[in-house]
């Protein structure tokens, strides 16, 4: 995705939608995304996911960088519902018309991060300062 006209440092792009989950259900419902290295699957907090393969939008085709020039924001909704949270998308530095928007994944995988997994969530994205991996740091 790119931008049509120049934003701001710290404006609001987009929000990014699916169909709101459970990390339960999408785990019952496990498809075997982790092994093709795609995924539309945005945790919103510790109980919800956003899985934009469902009721998704536009924001789910920003591409990841390990220098990106986006920011993902968790907006929270008012009292203790986390389910009505919502993501956003915005510009962490200025952006010029025709830039490729871009954000850190920042992919957690739970088990450990073979070679092999480094493979599949392998980062291109060309920066002098990229990774090699989408996938996080494990703490």
């Amino acid at each position: 995705m790119f931008a049509l006209t120049a934003l701001r440092k710290g404006e609001r792009i987009i929000q990014y939608k699916g169909r709101l989950r459970t990390h339960a259900e999408v785990d019952a419902g496990d498809t075997g995304a982790v092994e093709s290295g795609h995924t539309f699957l945005f945790t919103l907090s510790d109980d919800y996911v956003l899985d934009a393969n469902y009721e998704g939008n536009v924001a789910r085709w920003i591409n990841h960088s390990c220098k990106p020039n986006c920011e993902a924001v968790i907006e929270e909704a008012e009292g203790d519902d986390r389910s009505k949270d919502k993501i956003f998308i915005e510009a962490k530095r200025a952006i010029k018309a025709g830039e490729e928007l871009t954000y850190n994944y920042g992919i957690t995988l739970a088990e450990r991060h073979t070679p092999r997994l480094k493979k599949i969530w392998e980062c291109r994205c060309g920066s002098r300062n990229c990774t090699g991996t989408m996938l996080q740091p494990k703490r």
